[in-house]
């Protein structure tokens, strides 16, 4: 029974969800990453908040950790980098708050445009002071939409009803896309010069830091009003609270800040800033929604191996894993194959192409990609997996390309995996059996059909008569039984392919028993 730990505040619901899936749980908030690394051992799955920082310390002592689990649309307490590096699946749950972070924004704006607040707390002091909290209407403004994503679009759906006119930045937004929202595509530098009220919804990235910036702030309209509802550190707080004082700006809004908690800012003192702790998200139906969303992501995964809005690997839904999960098995095998057999002859690999016919043609290929590459490098890196080996395979120089054929395949459904190395190109291919059993059909062009076993021994030697004689009475010399014996030629007196599934792992006096026969060219042991 996979066992998740539950660090943060969820929603009991979230409990009961992994309980009745048949997931053990564990409620522990509060915790300090001293306790956290004391106990994270424990378990596979570690469901979050924002609170959590699941930092490269954490993940070091997550010996048994497979996943985790974000209440939420922000990754930034999860150190990523590292928790793809051990194959950890990191996923959050970004449509699951999308409507309560887009209302938030739009009640900002209200609250600035009227001086809400500030009207609020002039009145509850007894004072009457009408002539002071001259507002304006929204209607016929022009409001710029940074990050036109989720949160972005429903923002813009919300002011176009207010009778907005809506221009957007984002540089994911198709022009399609666009018309089919109802907003002007523009560039950053005309949106920030055109606006009347700029709101951000974006990810905090290197390109996105400090988007609002002292210089972005110069250019912008005067009167401008700034909205942050998506990350802090997307403005210059300093700058903002500069150009507020000197009327360039005329209000700001933020429910984000580049440190939190907020204790103190240059922008708490001053009058035209709204500012709010963090509630983009906190409403009850979306507290409930995230918490229900990562639990059953976290079960699928843990479960069935289905991923959903996984930062650091494709997604497989719930429907689409069973499916895929016999091909994903070839897949892997092959990789496998191709990479213990690079693996024995100490060759550097240069590039890889993963081709794919017939049925598997017709599926999604990433994860199918991913786990052919998880076989390939498994043999050269302890704890490759689906997660991990795309990173891996980059950070070794290696080129991976896939090709997906749109023809007859000679079976009804093929994966080929060609391996380029300093010395050769080597390709295997495979098929499913019935639809589930994989097995081999090819190797370096030769047919050759063989089941994957536990234990084999391939072997190329040159194509005469009593090659086949000399190499079983090695076997049975050394008390190895065969449990299947499959062959395969280019051609008459050529090379020749020996692939034996065996009931033990050879020996090295086996293997160089071998390889010293007459016309053996190489000998490797497989496992599977």
């Amino acid at each position: 029974m996979p066992k998740v730990l539950i660090s943060d505040k969820l929603s009991p619901a979230a409990v009961e969800i992994f309980r009745a899936r048949g997931v053990e749980v564990d409620v522990k908030t509060g915790l300090s990453a001293a306790d956290l690394r004391a106990i994270i051992g424990e378990y596979d799955g570690l469901a979050i908040r924002s609170a959590t920082k699941v930092t490269k310390e954490v993940l070091e002592t997550a010996t048994n950790l497979k996943v985790v689990g974000r209440a939420g649309i922000g990754v930034d307490n999860v150190d990523i980098k590292s928790a793809t590096a051990r194959g950890v699946v990191v996923m959050n749950t970004p449509n699951g708050n999308a409507i309560t972070t887009a209302e938030h924004a739009i009640a900002m704006m209200f609250a600035l445009a009227r001086q809400i607040p500030e009207a609020s707390a002039s009145t509850k002091a007894g004072k009457w002071e009408k002539n002071r909290f001259m507002g304006v209407e929204l209607t016929g403004k022009v409001l710029g939409v940074i990050g036109c994503g989720n949160i972005g679009s429903i923002v813009a759906d919300r002011a176009i009803g207010l009778k907005m006119r809506v221009v957007a930045y984002d540089p994911y937004l198709t022009d399609k896309r666009a018309r089919d929202i109802g907003v002007e595509k523009i560039e950053l530098a005309d949106l920030i010069a055109r606006a009347d009220i700029i709101t951000l919804h974006t990810p905090l990235t290197d390109q996105t830091r400090n988007i609002i910036s002292r210089d972005a702030l110069a250019r912008a309209k005067k009167g401008v009003r700034i909205i942050n509802c998506a990350r802090g550190g997307l403005v210059d707080e300093a700058a903002l609270a500069e150009a507020l004082k000197s009327g360039h700006v005329a209000g700001a809004a933020l429910d984000v800040f580049e440190v939190e908690p907020a204790k103190e800012s240059p922008l708490f003192a001053l009058e035209n800033v709204v500012c709010t702790p963090h509630l983009g998200a906190s409403t009850t139906e979306a507290q409930e929604n995230v918490a229900l969303q990562i639990a059953e992501q976290m079960s699928d995964f843990l479960l069935t191996g289905a991923v959903s809005n996984a930062i650091n690997m494709p997604s497989v839904s719930a429907e689409d894993a069973p499916r895929l999960k016999p091909y994903m098995e070839l897949c892997r095998s092959l990789g496998a194959f191709a990479g213990q057999l690079t693996t024995a002859q100490h060759s550097a690999i240069k590039a890889v192409t993963i081709e794919y016919e017939g049925a598997a043609a017709g599926l999604n290929t990433k994860p199918l990609t991913a786990a052919a590459l998880a076989g390939l490098m498994g043999p050269m890196m302890e704890g490759a997996n689906m997660v991990n080996a795309p990173v891996l395979a980059h950070d070794r120089g290696i080129e991976v390309s896939e090709t997906i054929h749109d023809r007859p395949s000679e079976y009804q459904t093929l994966v080929r995996i060609s391996v380029v190395t300093d010395t050769q190109t080597r390709g295997v291919a495979g098929t499913l059996f019935a639809g589930s059993r994989p097995r081999i059909v090819e190797i370096k062009g030769i047919p050759v059909e063989a089941d994957f076993a536990r234990h084999m021994l391939y072997v190329t030697n040159q194509d005469k008569p009593g090659f086949i004689g000399r190499f079983g009475a090695v076997l049975s010399e050394a008390g190895i039984n065969i449990a299947t014996f499959h062959l395969g030629r280019a051609e008459a007196g050529g090379d020749a392919i020996c692939l034996v599934s065996i009931d033990e792992e050879p020996s090295e006096e086996v293997l160089k028993a071998v390889r010293a026969l007459p016309l053996v060219v190489q000998a490797a042991p497989l496992s599977f």
